[in-house]
Parts: C-alpha cells; sequence; structure tokens
C-alpha cells in the first residue's frame, strides 16, 4: 500500500476528511518552502502538494501563476527544489504530492524523472496537462516505484470517461470543481455534490475536490457532499506569499488549522 492509499485509508476509519494544502516551490525561496511544508504538517495537513514552477502553467488560474513566474525569476528549478526535499521529507509525516506539467518529465525521461523525485521522498504526482489516452505510460512505472499517478476529473467528463479516469487513477482522483483554472471563488458550485455522486457510483477509490476552495466553510461543504479530501491552493499561496516570510508562514499556519477544524468537526 502507498503512502497516499494508506493516508487516506486511515482517516476513512476515523470518518476523517483529509486536508491538502498546496503551495508553489521557490516562492518566496526554497528556505521558505521547506518551513513552510513544515509548518502546513504540523498544522493540520494530511497530505501536501507542491507545486513545481513552470513557464506556461495552463491550468493554473492567476495567483499560482504569479507565485510560479515569481519563483523562476529567483531561478529556480526542478533539481533545486528535488534538493530541497530530498532534505525535509523525512521529517514530515504528510506524503507530498508533486503538481508538475508533462515538458519536465518529457525533457527527463520517465525513468529518470520518476527515479529522482523517489529518491527526494515524493509520494504522488498529479499531471495536469496529461491526458488519460496518454498517462499509461506514467502511470505503471510510477506505481512501480510506489507513486501515485492522480488523474483529474473535469466538469464537463462524460460518464465513460469519467469511468475510464476512476479506474485508471491512483491514490485518489482529483475532482475539479469548476471549468477553467485553479483560483479562489466565493461560491462552491452545487453541481460538485452531483459529480461526487456520480463517481462514487462506479469506484470506491478516495475522491479530493480542489479548484475554488478558498475558506474554511467550502471546504465544510465538500465534506458534506462525500469528498474524501479538499484541496485548497490558490488561498493558501497567496497567503503565503503576503507581508515577510514570517507573517507568511504563520498565516497559512493559522489557515490550514482553520480548514482542518472545519473538515474535522462539522457544524
Amino acid at each position: 500500500m502507498t503512502a497516499i492509499s494508506r493516508c487516506f485509508e486511515n482517516l476513512r476509519r476515523n470518518q476523517e476528511c483529509a486536508l491538502i494544502p498546496f503551495i508553489t516551490a521557490g516562492d518566496p525561496d526554497l528556505e521558505t518552502t521547506a518551513k513552510a511544508l513544515q509548518v502546513l504538517d504540523h498544522s493540520g495537513a494530511d497530505i501536501i502538494e507542491l507545486g513545481v514552477p513552470y513557464s506556461d502553467p495552463l491550468a493554473d488560474g492567476p495567483v499560482i501563476q504569479a507565485a510560479a513566474t515569481r519563483a523562476l525569476e529567483r531561478g529556480t528549478t526542478l533539481e533545486q527544489v528535488l534538493e530541497m526535499l530530498k532534505g525535509i521529507s523525512p521529517s514530515l509525516r504528510s506524503p507530498i504530492i508533486l503538481f508538475t506539467y508533462y515538458n519536465p518529465i518529457l525533457h527527463r525521461g520517465v525513468d529518470k524523472f520518476l527515479g529522482q523525485i523517489k529518491d527526494a521522498g515524493v509520494a504522488g504526482l498529479v499531471v495536469p496537462d496529461l491526458p488519460l489516452e496518454e498517462s499509461a505510460g506514467l502511470i505503471k512505472p510510477a506505481a512501480e516505484m510506489g507513486i501515485d499517478l492522480t488523474l483529474l476529473v473535469a466538469p464537463t467528463s462524460s460518464p465513460e470517461r469519467i469511468e475510464a479516469i476512476a479506474r485508471a487513477s491512483q491514490g485518489f482522483i482529483y475532482l475539479v470543481s469548476v471549468t477553467g483554472v485553479t483560483g479562489m471563488r466565493t461560491q462552491m458550485q452545487t453541481r460538485v455534490g452531483d459529480l461526487l455522486q456520480q463517481i462514487r457510483n462506479v469506484t470506491d477509490k478516495p475522491i479530493g475536490v480542489g479548484f475554488g476552495i478558498s475558506e474554511p466553510e467550502q471546504a465544510r461543504q465538500v465534506k458534506a457532499w462525500g469528498a474524501d479530501a479538499a484541496i485548497v491552493g490558490s488561498a493558501m499561496v497567496k497567503r503565503l506569499a503576503e507581508g515577510t516570510p514570517e507573517q507568511g508562514l504563520d498565516a497559512i499556519a493559522q489557515f490550514c488549522k482553520s480548514l482542518k477544524t472545519a473538515i474535522k468537526n462539522p457544524s
């Protein structure tokens, strides 16, 4: 059993919902990223998603795009991110999911890339621009290394495609709550509840909801709809970027705690 599957199994046993915060590596710098991973790990995160800065992030909204741009302007590279992770991951309770586009994987070669991230302590992968039809070439070798490749279900996916993605996705299924890019929304679309049920009808794998959760009440809502995980990105990245690094770290700690409280003790 992989680290991510084990995490979800333990949470399900206690009828709990996972909290998966997202941050961008290298924003404001990699030293702060390492501290942020520890802060989130101690503040209620169950799994942590770490975005690798990329120059053409098609799935990312303005907040995460800006964070990636700042990180790249500082010279952040995948090698540096993995080196940082190698040093910090042994001290983390939360499994790390790497969020990266496919080009860096293709550039290095699948086997080399997977070996590098495995050595760095990465437990899972999300590759937003990798379509289902081309995922087999990454899913199989990743699984052989104990790394879960999690696929995304869009609100526009057909029932047949949802079933195929659910069958192939590893670790959990990532349900995109809105049509479009990542970002903070003031309201969650009620159709998410219907989509969760639709996926639940074809698989018993955990389902995480992301793209749009920006406050504790929304995290509580997706749990009430039946999600196994609430994924929070832009709102977390925004808080980390505001003020000094120390202020940003304090802000994400408090925000992470409030989100975990919301999904652990629903009113």
